[in-house]
Order: structure tokens, then C-alpha cells, then sequence
């Protein structure tokens, strides 16, 4: 019988444990484009906080933070307690419900992790526990909704597949409608020994979906049918193969749909690429490098996003302790530098843009801070707000105008 510590075990712990511990064969939002249009006249921002709640964390599950957007000051607002590892949220569409995953690799004797989903109150944005359903893989670590509220689809890093489960009408989510369990392995033996499915996004057509595997260097590429749910392998191009080691992480689209980006964990890279709407192919443009080049320390990447304007391109190193800045030329989709801007904390792991693209909050997991800069809209560097919030094991931010 497994120990409570195994049972809870989570993905931080595998990436320590995994090599002779046999969990490695486990198996079995937002609109990607931006929220809706209705931001502008906002004067603050709900930023919902996602987090770790094991191991050394104090945290008590998911923290609601509101985000001034004349000062960029952040202000404690709600804590939504008693949520296992909730470390990645998802808010649909309209903004009526939240995802979370529970990061963990056994949920109700079964070796899987869940996804629980919570109704938004339109009046306060406080949250309620509507359901959770398991996520059929272990260490679910990424979620997205799709652009008619129908499903979400959810990426198990243990597991090494991705899921697609349905959200009824009240926001609930049923059983899970398909599976594609990954396979293979890559040439870094400590992190690439399986698959390990890191994200799953939509295109903003909703026919394509894309699913970086860390494990297998390949962002695995299905055609969706947001009617049913399914999950068919794209005969076009079944997947994009990156360099060898690279470890595909996060996957952004550029807001013209003609580009996608992608931010390697591994080999601490983005690979900037052409997409094809109608196909939905990938074919890489240009690959540049997230660190400096006289960065000697450990490092790995995290986090993608692109600015709204579709100007800039910004990633997350953690190690280097870092966000790295390039400017898109829109017409080529080639990458040009601009600078590291350090995140003044420890392990940037996730980071958002506000809507309009004033701020960027960097979440540094293992310094337990969010650091709020505002975003020069010529040069796209960052500059430094003096706001700062205190949250346990920040790992994941979503961001929507207050309903007040």
C-alpha cells in the first residue's frame, strides 16, 4: 500500500525521484488569442493565482489578487482554501467559470491527477466549487477551455497524455471523452525518459490542437472537433520535431495566426514558426536563445506569452532568475533582441500580460513573490512598478477585468 507521501506526491517530486521509482509509466481559459474585447474601460483586473500546497508551501489553494491598473498595485482580495495543488488555471471564454488542475499523480486510489472547476461569481469574482473529475494521467499540469465553452483539454506531465473532458452547461465537467497517450523518449535521459506532456492550446479556429512533450521533442498537432471533443492526429503533420534535448514547454500563437512560438525547456530556447491555418502545419522560421551568452549557471525555461499588440515575444528563465524581451517583426516572424529583464525573485515559473498590455506580473515560485512591471509600449522592456505581493508557491496567473 502506497504511503499518504506517495499518494500526494507531485510533479516536483518525480522530476527528483522518477529514475527507478516506476511512477514514469503512468498513463491513462482564456481564449488563446487574448479575453474579449470589453477591457480598455477597466480600472482593475481579478488576477487569479494558482499554486503549490505541498511540501514546504504555506499556501492554502487559490488566491484572488486585485490589480490597480493606474498603479499597478496589488491588493489581496480572496483566498479560495482547502484546493489540492491547484498550480494551473484555465477561465473560459466569458469568464463565468475556472479551471484548475490538481497536480498530483493518484486521485481517489487511481493513478491520475484531476481537474476541478469553479463557478465565478459576476458580482465578486469569488469562486465555488462546482465538480472535479479525474484527469486520466498523472501531474496535470495544463489546461485550456475551448472557444465555445464545450470542452477542456488537459496535459498530464506523468502521465504523458492529454485528455479532452466536457463542460456541461452548468459549467461542471463530465467524464473525459478522449485520450492520446504519447510515447517515446529523448536524448536527455534525466528529464526525456518518457513522454511527458507539458500544455495543450487551441488555434483560434478551434480546429487544431497542439501539445508540447517535453519527453519526445515534438509538439504533437490533432484536429479537434469541438463538437465532440475528439482528438484525431493532424494527416497533414502529425506533430513538429524539435532539436534534439530542446524539451518543448509553452506554446503561444502571435495574435495574426500566422505565427506560433515556442519556448524549450530544456535547451533554453524560442523557436519562432510559420503556421498554417488551413493545414495546420508548423515549419520553423528562427530559433534564438533565452539566456545571455555568458550565463554559466543551472537554468531552465518556463513560461510564453506574447504582447496583445503582437510586437513582442517574452520568456521565462528560472535559474537566471529572468524574463527575456525579443521584438517580432510581423511580417517575417524573425526575432530580434531587446533585453533580459530580471524578475526580482526567485524561479519565475509562470507570468502574465495584463489584457491591454500595461503590466506584466512575474509569479517567482520559490521566493513566494509577484513582482508587477510595466511594460514600455515602444521598446516592450520592462520597468519596474515598485509593486509587490506575497503569495505561497505562486506558479500560474490568470487575469480578468473586475466585475465591480
Amino acid at each position: 500500500m502506497k504511503s499518504k507521501k506517495t499518494i500526494n506526491r507531485t510533479r516536483r517530486d518525480f522530476l527528483k525521484f522518477a529514475v527507478g521509482s516506476g511512477i514514469v509509466g503512468l498513463a491513462a481559459s482564456d481564449s488563446i488569442f487574448g479575453q474579449p474585447s470589453n477591457n480598455k474601460n477597466a480600472k482593475e483586473m481579478l488576477v487569479y493565482i494558482g499554486t503549490y500546497t505541498s511540501g514546504k508551501s504555506k499556501s492554502e489553494g487559490i488566491y484572488i489578487y486585485k490589480l490597480n491598473l493606474n498603479s499597478g498595485a496589488l491588493e489581496p482580495y480572496r483566498t479560495v482554501k482547502n484546493v489540492v495543488e491547484p498550480s494551473f488555471l484555465a477561465i473560459d471564454k466569458n469568464r463565468k467559470y475556472l479551471y484548475a488542475v490538481n497536480e498530483t499523480v493518484e486521485y481517489e486510489g487511481r493513478k491520475s491527477g484531476a481537474v476541478s472547476a469553479f463557478q465565478i461569481n459576476q458580482k465578486t469574482g469569488d469562486l465555488t466549487f462546482l465538480n472535479k473529475q479525474p484527469s486520466l494521467g498523472g501531474a496535470p499540469c495544463h489546461v485550456s477551455v475551448s472557444d465555445n465553452g464545450k470542452f477542456l483539454l488537459v496535459a498530464n506531465y506523468v502521465g504523458g497524455n492529454v485528455a479532452v473532458l466536457p463542460i456541461e452547461a452548468d459549467g461542471k465537467l463530465g467524464a473525459s471523452v478522449d485520450l492520446k497517450q504519447h510515447s517515446g523518449s529523448g536524448a536527455n535521459k534525466e528529464r526525456q525518459e518518457a513522454a511527458h506532456a507539458h500544455s495543450i492550446m487551441l488555434d483560434e479556429n478551434n480546429r487544431f490542437a497542439f501539445a508540447n512533450d517535453l519527453g519526445v521533442d515534438r509538439v504533437m498537432i490533432y484536429q479537434f472537433d469541438d463538437e465532440s471533443g475528439k482528438l484525431k492526429s493532424n494527416s497533414a503533420q502529425a506533430f513538429y520535431q524539435t532539436k534534439a534535448g530542446a524539451g518543448p514547454r509553452h506554446f503561444k500563437f502571435h495574435k495574426s495566426g500566422k505565427f506560433a512560438f515556442v519556448i524549450n525547456e530544456l535547451d533554453m530556447t524560442i523557436a519562432s514558426l510559420a503556421y498554417d491555418a488551413k493545414r495546420g502545419t508548423l515549419a520553423e522560421i528562427q530559433t534564438v536563445p533565452t539566456l545571455p551568452a555568458d550565463f554559466k549557471g543551472a537554468n531552465t525555461c518556463a513560461d510564453i506569452h506574447v504582447s496583445p499588440d503582437g510586437k513582442f515575444v517574452y520568456g521565462s528563465n528560472r535559474g537566471h532568475d529572468s524574463i527575456v524581451i525579443y521584438r517580432i517583426d510581423e511580417k517575417s516572424g524573425k526575432l530580434e533582441y531587446v533585453e533580459h529583464a530580471l524578475t526580482g525573485g526567485k524561479t519565475p515559473r509562470n507570468f502574465a500580460i495584463e489584457p491591454n498590455g500595461r503590466y506584466l506580473l512575474a509569479a517567482n515560485q520559490n521566493s513566494d513573490s509577484i513582482i508587477v512591471f510595466r511594460i514600455d509600449e515602444k521598446s516592450g522592456k520592462l520597468i519596474p512598478t515598485g509593486n509587490r505581493a506575497s503569495v505561497p508557491s505562486p506558479v500560474c496567473l490568470k487575469l480578468i477585468p473586475s466585475f465591480a
